[in-house]
């Protein structure tokens, strides 16, 4: 939260680095934690309680005491589960016996989507993205427009084959064509409803709506990119 400077020894000149004004402050990504009481006994803050106060106190002697308290107890712990011939099992990390290493065990290493992601977060110690879920919503309704529509249109075709029945004797009722207009791509719109979506897009106010939003947003995400880049350069 300070000034940074950078002090140019030859000749004795400061030139100001970093100032976080309070413009830059109220920018600053918001910290989240966890309310202290709703802590578990080994989360750090609260395991590590008496020696951040003892720290924050000016208590070396204090906070030396406390943590050779807790690093006893892990010790004693850890010679019990021997003993008992009990493995310990973390909660939250997994051991690669191939590397050695401990890996969290619900990290995302996908890319960010702009389009989709809002926030990503931490509960119970599982990380999680905060998604807009815009294009399942668009296909949702997209699916929902088309169903419609199929539906109109069998029910058209099933009057238009009543009336023709009813209107016409039977014996000519297979030979004599319909004023009604059947349509003959039902079949292929249910096989492959994006063939026929932009015949229907234009019969949904709320599609157009959505899919012009996304135009919009995607135009200013690479509007962001192209200043990033020039940024970097």
């Amino acid at each position: 939260d300070g000034e940074v400077h950078i002090n140019e020894s030859k000749n004795g000149n400061t030139e100001m680095f970093w100032n976080p004004t309070s413009e830059v402050r109220r920018q600053r990504l918001k910290r989240h934690i966890v309310l202290f009481e709703e802590q578990t006994d080994f989360e750090s803050e609260r395991l590590w309680q008496h020696v951040t106060s003892a720290i924050n106190k000016g208590d070396q002697h204090k906070a030396t005491q406390e943590k050779f308290v807790l690093e006893e107890e892990q010790r004693n712990a850890a010679r019990e589960r021997r003993e008992s011939g009990t493995d310990w099992k973390p909660l939250l990390f997994q051991h690669d016996a191939v590397t050695n290493e401990w890996h969290y065990k619900y990290e995302d290493l996908r890319p960010w989507d702009p389009l989709n992601d809002i926030a990503q977060f931490e509960k119970n110690g599982v990380l999680q993205t905060m998604e807009r879920h815009l294009s399942t919503r668009m296909s949702n309704h997209k699916t929902t427009c088309i169903n419609n529509q199929i539906t109109r249109h069998k029910r058209s075709a099933k009057d238009c084959r009543r009336r023709k029945t009813s209107d016409q004797p039977s014996n000519h009722s297979q030979n004599t064509e319909s004023s009604c207009s059947t349509p003959e791509s039902v079949q292929e719109l249910s096989d492959d409803d994006g063939k026929y979506w932009a015949g229907f897009e234009s019969l949904c106010a709320q599609c157009g709506k959505e899919m012009n939003h996304l135009k919009e947003i995607h135009s200013a995400v690479l509007s962001l990119q192209r200043a990033q880049q020039d940024i970097h350069r």
